[in-house]
């Protein structure tokens, strides 16, 4: 589970005016939230925040807040941000404290591991949820759920349940989705062969 420290200063005013004053001072407006505690407006360095979500964790990073406020040595993981759809630069963030010793929901990206043997013979491996929702204590997140697809034939599907999640993680999930397929000729070719047959049946009646 990465880690690091975030320097944030505390917003005395709220709203979008105070927000947009920030950001002409080219700083991040944000808000740290969580149980037990009121909402409190911050603002922090785009650079610092962008090192701070750059590691392999991402937004997973649990990051500890430094600075004048109530969110001082706060533990935090990073819930929204905004970003200009145009520049691409941040302009809202949000926090949420959190507590080490509770479960948490975050979304995790899947990460396939490999090549497999339907892509060694022309096939295809696609991805079908690049990121899935994952239970877990904040010290247990995982950077990624890595799949090993070494073995997918082309026609193979991985489904929730077939996933091997990495220890203290759980997906929830009431539908064994699809996670990952293997297409290509192969499946083609079948399903050409199956329906000249059919066509053939019809002939023969």
């Amino acid at each position: 589970m990465s880690s690091t420290q975030l320097n944030v200063t505390a917003r005395e005013a709220v709203g979008k005016g105070s927000a947009r004053a920030a950001r002409r001072e080219g700083l991040v407006p944000g808000v740290v939230y969580g149980k037990g505690m009121e909402p409190c407006p911050i603002t922090v360095q785009p650079k610092a925040l962008q090192a701070a979500i750059s590691t392999d964790a991402g937004w997973n990073a649990l990051i500890t807040l430094k600075g004048q406020g109530p969110f001082d040595g706060k533990q935090v993981i990073l819930k929204d941000l905004q970003v200009d759809s145009i520049r691409r630069d941040a302009q809202h963030a949000d926090f949420q404290a959190i507590d080490l010793q509770q479960t948490l929901s975050v979304m995790v990206p899947v990460h396939p591991v490999g090549k497999s043997a339907g892509e060694k013979v022309g096939g295809s491996l696609q991805v079908i949820r690049h990121e899935l929702e994952v239970v877990c204590l904040p010290t247990a997140i995982p950077d990624a759920i890595e799949v090993n697809v070494e073995a997918m034939e082309i026609g193979d599907v991985l489904h929730v349940e077939d996933l091997v999640l990495p220890a203290g993680s759980e997906v929830p999930h009431d539908v064994n989705f699809t996670v990952i397929t293997c297409t290509g000729h192969k499946a083609e070719e079948v399903e050409g062969e199956e329906g000249e047959e059919v066509e053939a049946e019809g002939e023969e009646a």
